[in-house]
């Protein structure tokens, strides 16, 4: 069921962390993160396709630092459209491997999310069992550009009923709606 979940920013919070929106001071350490992440020619699949010369929700990305001030991990968010319907698409999220396992992933989806109230749906590419904590699961109809896996296309309503009756192809923002 794509119900909302009541998720707040405290249910998970991480004391070793402080938590803040992205500057753009932030950005070239942000980018050698998601490289150290994630692998070689990440800019290459279909989700980078939707995001390339669209300018993120700036509001919702986060960077999360130690106190030392070193960064630790990173969360952000797009704006896309499905079916016409305006849909935020989160990603990337990453944590340094260094500080994996300490909840931190779950700690910027969770504090991002909670921020979200102007949007009324989430869509991502992911892992089902992993982000089904979150409130996600398969999204039946709604298609990413290949190659996707269907089984990975998860989505969350932030308001009740936001999902339904909202199918078809995951497109770009400034793509001419039909």
């Amino acid at each position: 069921m794509l119900g909302a979940f009541p998720l707040q920013p405290q249910d998970l919070a991480c004391p070793l962390y402080h938590l803040t929106q992205e500057a753009a001071v932030d950005h070239h350490e942000v980018e050698a993160l998601y490289d150290l992440c994630f692998a070689p020619g990440r800019e290459a699949l279909s989700s980078y396709r939707l995001r390339d010369g669209v300018a993120p929700v700036a509001i919702l990305n986060h960077v999360a630092r130690d106190p030392a001030g070193v960064l630790a991990g990173a969360i952000r968010y797009w704006p896309v459209r499905v079916g016409g319907a305006p849909v935020l698409l989160l990603g990337p999220v990453a944590v340094h491997p260094t500080r994996q396992g300490e909840g931190l992933g779950a700690e910027l989806i969770a504090h991002s999310l909670a921020r979200a109230q102007d949007w009324q749906r989430v869509l991502l590419v992911g892992d089902a069992p992993y982000y089904g904590r979150f409130g996600f699961s398969v999204l039946p109809g709604v298609v990413m550009p290949p190659p996707t896996n269907p089984a990975r296309v998860l989505g969350r309503a932030l308001q009740d009923g936001a999902w339904d009756g909202v199918r078809g192809v995951v497109t770009r923002w400034d793509a001419p709606l039909s």
